[in-house]
């Protein structure tokens, strides 16, 4: 497998990247970002566009064709953004590439990463919720092989990742112990960066039935539940 992955320098990205390059059918993993990542593996390809955010069509067709999926786990937190202002970046600009890549790849899987919470209905009072959910919508209707949305709540991170958000680094830090118990005892709950890269390779070698993924879904897939067509 071919894999494409946006947003690898985040808190889930880099989870994500670590699974795609120890998976044995990954051949390679291409990812494109702001800046250069700190890793270097015989599998992985780094492509630099740090105008990308602002401005996607400085991605060219060489940097997004010839992919089996494409992980989008880029994102922002809601936090000191007017709603213009998270539109942009959560549903303006990961459309306009996922119409891009369906254009040059309509045979891969599209995988995104959302958000407990996120409103299908694009009707919530809360903002985040309803842009969220928006993205989904758009994302859901292109004609990819297929579309999945995760929808992770709790997300401990693991094996080096870290958010780019300093208050959730320190959320992180201090409630580092309580998460693994939590992961222990309420595992299809407490969500962590390895599960969610390993969801996101099974749903490319297998697919699922699920267009829209929660929390429990999320995990069912590493446990063994496949379900839906073969690859």
């Amino acid at each position: 497998m071919k894999i494409l992955i946006f947003g690898a320098s985040g808190m889930v990205g880099s989870g994500v990247l670590r699974e795609c390059l120890g998976a044995q059918d990954v051949e390679s993993v291409r990812s494109i970002s702001r800046t250069l990542l700190d890793i270097q593996h015989a599998k992985l390809e780094q492509v630099i566009r740090p105008d990308f955010a602002a401005e996607p069509s400085t991605l060219g067709d060489d940097d997004l064709r010839d992919v089996d999926a494409c992980f989008f786990c880029l994102g922002v937190t809601a936090a000191g953004l007017t709603e213009e202002q998270y539109t942009k970046v959560t549903y303006r600009l990961t459309v306009a590439i996922a119409q891009r890549l369906c254009q040059l790849n309509p045979e891969a899987t599209f995988v995104y990463v959302s958000g407990a919470g996120a409103d299908s209905t694009e009707n919530s009072s809360t903002m985040w919720a309803r842009v969220r959910g928006m993205t989904e919508n758009s994302l859901l209707r292109l004609p990819f092989k297929r579309v999945h949305v995760l929808r992770p709540a709790v997300i401990q991170p693991l094996h080096g990742a870290t958010s780019r958000t300093r208050s959730y680094r320190l959320f992180y830090r201090l409630t580092g112990p309580f998460l693994t118990f939590a992961r222990y005892v309420f595992p299809e709950k407490v969500l962590s960066t390895e599960i969610i890269g390993q969801a996101m390779l099974s749903i490319t070698r297998y697919g699922t039935a699920e267009a829209v993924l929660e929390s429990a879904q999320i995990y069912q897939l590493t446990r063994g539940e496949r379900s839906g067509p073969g690859v």
